[in-house]
């Protein structure tokens, strides 16, 4: 049995170093773009009965997910003995429930089509919501950025921390930070006037002379973690940090962080940055995942990776 790795172009970076931790050269794939835009990736080594991994995150644009429909599909037919979806940021995850009337439910609909495809096995990071590994008729692996983030946290530690939620959606994960770390709990509740649009937020919770620490899975506009980072300043936090799984960081989110009183925010390579900032540091998930790559090949278990959700 042998084991091969192969990137998506939207996740080719991370993937690099996924494959040199693992120990493995990247597979080759190549990809033809005909003159309407259509594309038609290709593995240009043999697959046949191998157990093949395929890295690719599926933020936008929506061609990142089909792309990765299309190479499952082509290892299908290539004969390969299992096919491993490697996607450190899931996307259309915050699609996880009908939350209104006659709206779809996205992350149900990417799992049905990654199934369809011929996926034996997915591995994700983060998801935005938990239960979207219940959406997968195969085993999904859900690791944690908190094996990386408690790290750092650790040293930012002085006996002086509270870890905050940017809104109630995060209570649960930043309180396992809390108890984990064994300190105090703010909780920033916002009201929203539509996506991405804050209206107000207060705080819940004792942030007077405290370092501040705000867990999130991802920032996408940067408006809540902004507007909170602002308000526990306001509030009297000697500093505020954030702490984001994926950097979707769209439309004004560069101008918003880099214009707001956070001291900084450590995301992970999940998504590759589209600029830089002297605001952003990104910690690499590169090692997490070829760790547990070598455990699944090697049919050992994985828990020690998963500290806290």
């Amino acid at each position: 049995m042998g084991v091969k790795l192969f990137s998506g172009r939207a996740s080719l970076d991370l993937s690099s170093r996924i494959a040199e931790h693992f120990g493995l050269p990247l597979g080759d794939v190549n990809v033809t773009v005909f003159s309407d835009g259509e594309f038609q990736p290709s593995f240009e080594e043999t697959v046949r009965g191998q157990d093949v991994f395929i890295i690719q995150s599926t933020m936008p644009p929506t061609e990142n997910i089909f792309e990765l429909l299309l190479l499952i599909d082509a290892a299908r037919r290539a004969s390969a003995r299992k096919i491993i979806a490697v996607i450190p940021y899931f996307g259309f995850a915050r699609q996880d429930r009908k939350d209104k009337p006659r709206v779809a439910i996205g992350a149900k609909l990417i799992a049905n089509m990654l199934i369809a495809a011929g996926v034996d096995r997915v591995m994700t990071m983060d998801l935005h919501a938990d239960q979207i590994q219940g959406f997968f008729e195969v085993p999904v692996d859900h690791l944690y950025a908190s094996t990386l983030f408690l790290k750092e946290i650790n040293k930012l530690d002085n006996g002086n921390l509270v870890i905050a939620a940017p809104d109630v959606g995060g209570a649960k994960r930043a309180n396992s930070y809390a108890k984990n770390l064994n300190c105090g709990l703010a909780l920033c509740h916002k009201n929203r006037k539509r996506a991405n649009e804050i209206a107000e937020m207060t705080v819940i919770g004792d942030v007077v002379g405290k370092d501040v620490i705000i867990i999130d899975d991802m920032c996408d506009t940067a408006g809540t973690l902004t507007t909170a980072a602002d308000l526990l300043m306001e509030k009297g936090a000697l500093s505020v940090r954030a702490f984001c799984t994926h950097a979707v960081l769209s439309g004004p989110a560069f101008e918003r962080i880099n214009n707001s009183k956070l001291t900084e925010i450590i995301v992970t390579d999940t998504i590759p940055l589209a600029k830089s900032s002297p605001k952003i540091r990104v910690i690499s998930v590169a090692d997490l995942f070829a760790d547990v790559i070598k455990k699944l090949v090697n049919n050992e278990s994985i828990s020690s990776h998963f500290v806290i959700s």
